[in-house]
């Protein structure tokens, strides 16, 4: 019995193909190539609001960073933004580290340089599809080097002269939540706000409490945990996050088992006890990021709420 078009395929019976597409100014959807090269909108996953809006879309730039290197990054800008210095800016630093941003609809960043702030979401060393050399550039250095390159990217757009270098914020989920508690607890005087969503403190609980993948995938990162306890230790946001100053967000699955909510508990009790400024909130029977559409809706007002409060001044809700 031949079985080798059992397999699902996006091939039709008539010659048509099926897709799916995005960028950064429409969601995801799917759409139907035919055999004579129409294309023809199959579903519509927008709500008529944001279809019928006209949203800026994000602008590839590259910049140098402290030591030369090249580094790419997605910018969001408002719509007629003056050249006055005053507009904030989140950098959204993304997980991994081999990962990459690209062009693709953002609803964190869509939801912020709506209500007027630049975003930036760098590719910084580390990340994936800038070859073999540039992804492994952060080995044993997490939160080194890489952690520089986003801090370039916000001297980048201060040099546009577009930005207010005191209302930098910045918001990142899993290696972007880790990056986003080391950026407040080595520079913390360059934060005036963040949002870490299930990121990572200390990689020597994460070997206890993570799945075991991921543990496997951490050792390729930062080497053994017994002859790189240096490396463990300087890599992990628990050395420094006590000099954090800037106003932080804590959102975290209840029943996350690759960064297990310990991670986010031991965060918000070290700054409880300093004395600073921190919330947080579990979703229940959320893991590695969030499903349930409530929840979804929850993370993004919530954290531009976070925003608008600490960098623009601002409590009224989106």
């Amino acid at each position: 019995m031949n079985t080798a078009g059992a397999g699902p395929t996006a091939f039709r019976d008539d010659g048509s193909y099926l897709f799916s597409h995005q960028d950064s100014t429409h969601a995801p959807n799917l759409y139907l190539l035919s055999a004579g090269g129409a294309i023809t909108q199959v579903t519509h996953n927008e709500s008529p609001v944001l279809a019928a809006a006209v949203l800026p879309s994000s602008q590839l730039v590259t910049y140098k960073s402290f030591d030369g290197k090249m580094i790419s990054a997605f910018v969001w800008v408002p719509f007629n933004l003056k050249r006055d210095g005053t507009t904030p800016v989140v950098v959204m630093p993304h997980g991994g580290p081999t990962g990459q941003t690209v062009d693709s609809f953002s609803p964190r960043a869509i939801l912020l340089v709506s209500r007027g702030f630049v975003v930036i979401a760098p590719n910084v060393r580390g990340s994936t599809g800038y070859g073999m050399e540039f992804q492994n550039s952060n080995y044993k250095d997490l939160g080194g080097a890489d952690l520089k390159d986003e801090i370039a990217g916000v001297d980048f757009l201060k040099a546009t002269g577009f930005i207010d270098a005191k209302k930098v914020g910045i918001w990142g989920g899993s290696y972007g939540g880790f990056m986003t508690l080391m950026a407040i607890g080595k520079n913390p005087d360059m934060w005036a706000a963040a949002v870490d969503e299930y990121g990572i403190l200390d990689w020597y609980t994460m070997l206890q409490h993570s799945d075991a993948r991921l543990q496997e995938y951490e050792k390729t990162l930062l080497g053994d945990p017994v002859a790189d306890k240096a490396v463990y230790e300087a890599s992990s946001p628990l050395k420094y996050i006590r000099e954090e100053k800037a106003p932080l967000l804590v959102l975290q699955g209840e029943r996350d088992i690759r960064v297990p909510k310990e991670e986010a508990e031991q965060v918000v009790e070290i700054l409880k006890k300093e004395g600073r400024t921190v919330d947080a909130v579990y979703y229940p029977e959320e893991g590695h990021g969030f499903i349930k559409r409530e929840h979804q809706v929850d993370e993004l007002t919530r954290s531009v709420r976070w925003f608008d409060k600490y960098l623009k001044g601002e409590t009224k809700t989106p």
